[in-house]
């Protein structure tokens, strides 16, 4: 009775053991004075785990120190704690029940600690409330199977970065769990029960690992997935009914992979897709209905592949399409993609699409090539240019030589000096009696050499009546 009077005179919480919590702050930290209080240990210097917290502690920030072990109960009982950040530290092994006294802990940072790579099973026991944990770039290779039967309410687990060969089998029947990072492993397939269980998941991002292969109906049980990043792997193909039953997925990201082709099968139930991206891939050809059935599709990304040409057939519907990126295609501006022309100036939703086919055409913007018409109104293809040739110049345009081209200044050089235009116009016109059609290839090039020797003379003589004229 007397020590329930004094708790309630002095103003003090009534805590779990006498030797768990303080009133003072640790050397080297720094505690706010609100009620909710934080303590910052932060690039302290410190080497191991301060020995006692205030009582009201509510987050503590131990974060960029040289901390290398944890023990059991490293930080005693703290019934307030919500927050816990012991990120970029050395620690190398974490004891069994190191989390204990913790009961009100919803997040955990454990993040770039290099020598982390084993966890025991019992490595989080009694954190029933943790809702978020990050154990980012930590150098895991696996996890415990059993590591979260413990903490049930968890929602959002950061693995990325680490070094896991498969989709750590510890998150199965995780049914709570809505965010899930394992982007930059090695991960090197979504089996058929990597993801079983996960009823409430959201955000999956499996980008940059080594993916090549995806079992079918790999996220049949991620039916509320929103946003799935499996971009940047190396698969070539996926199956046939991948992403049935994700009637919910806004963005699916399957960029910088090595598919072929986009079948008229994979998105077949993805009614909300806002956002595809299909870019960095090696896609040449899209199977016609392919994109019929996204009709809330704002933003699709086909840049960076090998198209060449795109029918009409695959975007119809079109009018759902709010941006369309094609550029870095090596596209053939033929009538096949006159309806592309057309729609990029209706609606300009669409631009930078770089002909490389027909050569008449190569280099320009296919909203710059000009289809001819027949005269029934029928779309004629631009020419190929037909660059080997009998004729020695170009039809109707003379060959630039450097004899003209000396001879033209020897004119202006003429003109500055003031002498007659009758000169300047017989120097021109005798350089133009060199061209001669209907020629053979022998009697004009012999022609040539001849009236070039009598070019020569008569600039050699042209020459000395300008220095004589000095």
């Amino acid at each position: 009775m007397f020590v329930i009077i004094l708790n309630v005179l002095l103003c003090i919480r009534p805590v779990h053991s006498v030797w768990a919590c303080v009133r003072s702050c640790p050397t080297s930290c720094v505690c706010t004075q609100e009620r909710s209080c934080s303590i910052l240990c932060d690039r302290a210097g410190l080497t191991q785990i301060p020995r006692e917290f205030p009582c009201e502690a509510h987050s503590i920030n131990l974060d960029k120190n040289s901390i290398k072990f944890l023990a059991e109960r490293a930080f005693g009982t703290l019934p307030s704690l919500k927050l816990l950040s012991l990120s970029h530290n050395n620690i190398s092994f974490i004891t069994p029940g190191a989390f204990k006294g913790l009961a009100s802990l919803t997040e955990l940072k454990m993040a770039h600690n290099e020598y982390i790579r084993y966890l025991h099973t019992r490595t989080f026991t009694s954190l029933k409330k943790l809702v978020r944990l990050d154990l980012a770039d930590c150098n895991l290779f696996n996890i415990p199977d059993r590591i979260f039967i413990e903490v049930p309410a968890l929602r959002e687990l950061f693995c990325f970065q680490n070094n896991f060969r498969r989709i750590p089998g510890a998150i199965r029947g995780m049914e709570n769990l809505t965010h899930l990072y394992l982007e930059k492993n090695k991960i090197e397939a979504v089996a058929y029960n990597s993801l079983l269980g996960m009823a409430r998941l959201k955000y999956l991002n499996l980008q940059d690992n080594k993916i090549n292969v995806i079992h079918d109906r790999a996220f049949q049980d991620c039916q509320k997935v929103e946003y799935l990043y499996l971009n940047d792997n190396v698969f070539s193909d996926l199956p046939e009914n991948s992403f049935d039953g994700l009637r919910r997925l806004k963005m699916l990201n399957l960029g910088g992979n090595l598919l072929r082709n986009v079948s008229n099968t994979w998105f077949r139930d993805q009614f909300e897709l806002e956002v595809l991206y299909l870019d960095r891939n090696r896609i040449s050809y899209i199977e016609e209905g392919a994109f019929e059935n996204l009709t809330s599709l704002v933003s699709l990304h086909l840049n960076s592949n090998n198209l060449t040409t795109l029918p009409f057939s695959v975007f119809q519907p079109v009018y759902f399409i709010g941006r369309l990126y094609l550029f870095r295609n090596p596209w053939e501006c033929d009538c096949r993609i006159e309806w592309l022309k057309e729609w990029m100036e209706n609606y300009r939703l669409v631009r930078d699409i770089p002909c490389a086919a027909p050569s008449s055409v190569a280099g320009l913007d296919l909203t710059d090539v000009v289809f001819e018409r027949t005269d029934e109104g029928f779309c004629l293809d631009p020419e190929e240019l037909n660059v080997t040739t009998d004729s020695p110049f170009p039809t109707g345009e003379p060959q630039s030589t450097t004899e003209n081209k000396f001879n033209s200044l020897i004119s202006k050089f003429l003109l500055q000096k003031g002498l007659s235009e009758e000169v300047v116009n017989t120097t021109e016109s005798f350089i133009n009696t060199t061209l001669f059609d209907g020629l053979t290839n022998d009697a004009s090039f012999g022609l040539r050499e001849y009236n070039i020797k009598l070019m020569c003379s008569f600039n050699f003589w042209l020459f000395i009546v300008v220095y004589e004229s000095k």
